[in-house]
């Protein structure tokens, strides 16, 4: 597994890498509270029967493409760094995977560019469009759903989610992450701004425009 460094007009993103770069592409974005680094085992799987596997930190998770307000994390811009990247990368179609925030991204991308994208697998995140039917009348999927709105306010949230060695951001991970990637997600979301900006996806406001049906071959997890 190597690291990459990857320019677009966004900025720099950081990157994991492995597989043949002959080998069948595969971009695959992390969500909330990770980097690229929880697709590790996926990456190595991969990489074993021959594919190429990318999995960028996104927007405000890569120190050089972080910038502060949350209107710069609306939907539109972190499908355009997806498309950017994999247009740096040289891929003209690729597979897409997704989870949670990641999986957003993936649906949306797979919805405004179908002719880039050969497959989509998203982990954990519905279909935007059905999501927002959900919140709409199911009333147990916005209790649990109401820490979204919650989280909006950064700067409180920031403060509580790393107060006391960052206990409750340390709490997401526990009995689900090994231990290593726990400490290396906090260490990373601990770096002065990056649980701020990391918040600022979820304070971004709605998308622009409705999603539509997904034409893509599509795995759902």
């Amino acid at each position: 597994m190597t690291q990459l460094n990857i320019s677009t007009a966004a900025g720099v993103f950081d990157a994991i890498a492995a597989g043949p770069p002959e080998g069948r592409p595969v971009l695959l974005l992390h969500g909330f509270p990770e980097t690229g680094l929880v697709w590790r085992r996926q990456i190595e799987a991969l990489a074993a029967h021959g594919y190429r596997l990318v999995a960028p930190d996104q927007r405000g998770y890569s120190p050089a493409a972080r910038p502060q307000q949350p209107e710069d994390y609306r939907i539109s811009l972190l499908v355009d760094d997806a498309v950017a990247i994999t247009e740096e990368l040289g891929w003209a179609t690729f597979d897409l995977v997704g989870h949670d925030w990641g999986g957003a991204v993936a649906w949306w991308t797979a919805d405004a560019h179908p002719g880039r994208v050969r497959t989509l697998t998203v982990v954990s995140t519905p279909h935007p469009g059905a999501l927002a039917t959900t919140l709409r009348t199911d009333q147990d999927q916005r209790r649990r759903s109401h820490y979204m709105i919650d989280w909006r306010e950064t700067p409180a949230t920031e403060e509580r989610m790393l107060a006391d060695d960052a206990r409750e951001l340390r709490a997401f991970y526990a009995g689900k992450v090994p231990q290593d990637s726990a400490d290396a997600y906090v260490r990373h979301l601990s770096q002065p701004g990056a649980l701020t900006v990391a918040l600022n996806w979820y304070g971004a406001g709605r998308p622009e425009r409705a999603i539509g049906i997904i034409d893509v071959p599509t795995l759902y997890v």
